[in-house]
């Protein structure tokens, strides 16, 4: 049974992997393939530790977040955890991200993962009247998640991840399903972790709703008949944010006192080019973080680059282990992002 689910695994990696492939060979020449997919509110990032350390998490992924990075690595905790993320975002919005993981023996983890994205109500404004009409509207995206994990070897394990994906404006929506693969390997060489994940590998979306319904004349130049014929208007469909990530960690060293280590990641998205994200964290008496890391090398025109974070491992009663993160994200043009984190562990 984990020998064949070892092997649809790895064939939806490489699925994942051409198709990416292909797309980009579609587009390569000056277009980024920026707004061509749905449900890009996916591609935000979760937890205030890969953040801080620049996204170069795909490696690591050793808290609840890899069910985000790398759902491979979630088989590779030892307690159960949980972790809270939230976010002012950009543009007066909201993100929220919610995952937990719970160790089931030698069976592996199971995790699950609800991530919102929100506003505050707006005013509905036309042509005819630009200072409203007097109606309000709400927009959001949702998804939520349930995951599996299972070491095949000491060294190796893999993961998967089904989610389902909402979008709604006003009274218009779009739903879909996607899903994570995620394999985190512990190489022969000394301190040296490889991770690959493919994630939002689903179905188009397309918007659906009240908001579609205009009201059509279809001979303006003719009087006499009905100017005002109910009709909709045909949506898109829209392929998912699928994304394709390589990364490597390194532990640099670690006494009692101390500890450090490096990651990179490079990625493949089907909305924009390849790039790099790099990071290293620093542990101190296994309490005090410090992490720094650098956003999208290589891609041209992009606003992020520098981010950094820091965190605090603190133990409560018992086994109980609590974790404080913050990040910072420089985001150019736009505003900075500071992000917060909360984990427990047990």
């Amino acid at each position: 049974m984990r020998k064949r689910m070892f092997v649809t695994a790895l064939v939806l990696l490489l699925v994942g992997i051409q198709f990416s492939s292909a797309q980009t060979q579609n587009y390569r020449s000056n277009v980024s393939k920026r707004g061509t997919t749905a449900a890009t509110f996916l591609e935000i990032g979760v937890g205030s530790r890969a953040l801080g350390m620049g996204t170069a998490f795909t490696a690591l992924a050793d808290d609840p977040s890899a069910i985000y990075w790398n759902v491979g690595g979630l088989a590779k905790l030892r307690r159960h955890g949980i972790l809270f993320n939230h976010t002012e975002w950009i543009a007066d919005t909201r993100f929220d991200f919610l995952a937990a993981a719970f160790r089931v023996g030698k069976r592996g983890t199971v995790g699950l993962s609800v991530t919102a994205l929100s506003m505050d109500e707006m005013e509905v404004t036309t042509l005819e009247e630009p200072d409203g009409t007097g109606q309000t509207f709400r927009a959001g995206d949702f998804a939520a998640s349930l995951a599996y994990a299972f070491s095949l070897t000491d060294r190796f394990s893999i993961g998967l991840n089904a989610k389902f994906v909402r979008q709604s404006i006003w009274e218009m929506s779009a739903t879909g399903f996607a899903l994570d693969v995620g394999v985190h390997y512990q190489t022969p060489f000394k301190g040296l972790i490889l991770g690959m994940s493919m994630t939002n590998f689903g179905t188009k979306m397309r918007m659906d709703g009240n908001n579609t319904m205009v009201l059509y004349d279809p001979d303006p130049a003719a009087s006499g008949n009905n100017g005002r014929i109910p009709a909709n208007i045909k949506m898109d469909f829209w392929p998912m944010p699928l994304n394709f990530r390589v990364g490597l960690a390194y532990q640099v060293f670690k006494t009692n006192l101390h500890q450090m280590v490096a990651a990179l990641d490079a990625q493949h998205p089907n909305d924009n080019y390849e790039s790099v994200h790099v990071g290293v964290e620093y542990v101190y008496k296994q309490m005090f973080a410090l992490r720094a890391g650098y956003k999208s090398l290589f891609l041209q025109d992009s606003e992020e680059s520098l981010t950094l974070g820091a965190g605090l491992n603190y133990p409560l009663m018992g086994n109980v282990m609590l974790h404080i993160d913050f990040a910072y994200l420089d985001f150019g043009l736009l505003e900075s992002v500071q992000k917060y984190s909360l984990g427990i562990d047990f």
